[in-house]
């Protein structure tokens, strides 16, 4: 296991991408009213190769994003990572290290403004969410999607019967790679001795395992799934 620091670098932006058509909408609609129990907070994978059927811009929407990444210095990285289409409904504060350490995420999302931000309660870093916005970011660094201006993660301002969905396509770009490690200034191998010692990817802080308060995306000792 290989040690680095959590990245207090959060790239994002607003690209131009046309809105999903409306039969794609309805498709997405009837997904998540059928076949899923989306509840406030949760983020959950939806069938892209359906979508893609019924998306005609689909690669426009790709297109514009290595665009992004390409400025960045990242040409090329988007063909060669993972990409899945996601949904949620709001999201509660958490950090995605314990599964995804050696990644950082790269989102486009294709809903419009909904009021909505994703918010690092870390860094203290808010972006609006609108149809185009991008992001890139560690993993590891807690984040959830928030009510425009707020703080804290609370299910109720989620309400039932009202469409407080976000949808989005996310990559999964290999942070050991030079070209995204530069990019959020990912510093490697400062804690040898504790990288020797685990045997699962996991985020730790001042010698110990931590997670995330869901509800303040405050740092704490204990795990609030167990």
């Amino acid at each position: 296991m290989r040690s680095r620091r959590v990245s207090e670098v959060v790239l994002s932006d607003v690209v131009d991408i046309p809105a999903p058509p409306g039969r794609l909408l309805a498709d997405w609609a009837r997904e998540i009213a059928l076949q899923m129990t989306l509840e406030p907070g949760d983020v959950e994978v939806m069938p892209l190769a359906r979508a893609r059927m019924r998306w005609p811009d689909y690669a426009r929407c790709v297109r514009a994003m290595a665009d992004w990444t390409a400025a960045l210095g990242l040409p090329g990285l988007l063909a060669e990572s993972d990409v899945a289409l996601m949904v949620c409904r709001g999201a509660r504060y958490h950090h995605d290290g314990d599964q995804y350490g050696g990644a950082a995420f790269c989102n486009l999302f294709l809903s419009e403004d909904k009021g909505q931000d994703v918010y690092f309660p870390s860094l203290d870093r808010r972006i609006p969410l609108r149809r185009g916005t991008v992001l890139l970011f560690d993993t590891c660094q807690p984040h959830g999607v928030v009510p425009r201006g707020a703080h804290r993660f609370d299910p109720a301002d989620f309400p039932a019967g009202r469409d407080d969905t976000q949808l989005f396509l996310t990559w999964e770009l290999p942070v050991e790679d030079a070209r995204v490690a530069s990019a959020l200034r990912v510093a490697f191998d400062h804690d040898r001795a504790a990288a020797a010692q685990v045997q699962e990817e996991q985020v730790r802080r001042d010698g110990q395992r931590v997670w995330v308060c869901p509800s303040t995306g405050k740092w704490q000792a204990a795990d609030p799934q167990a």
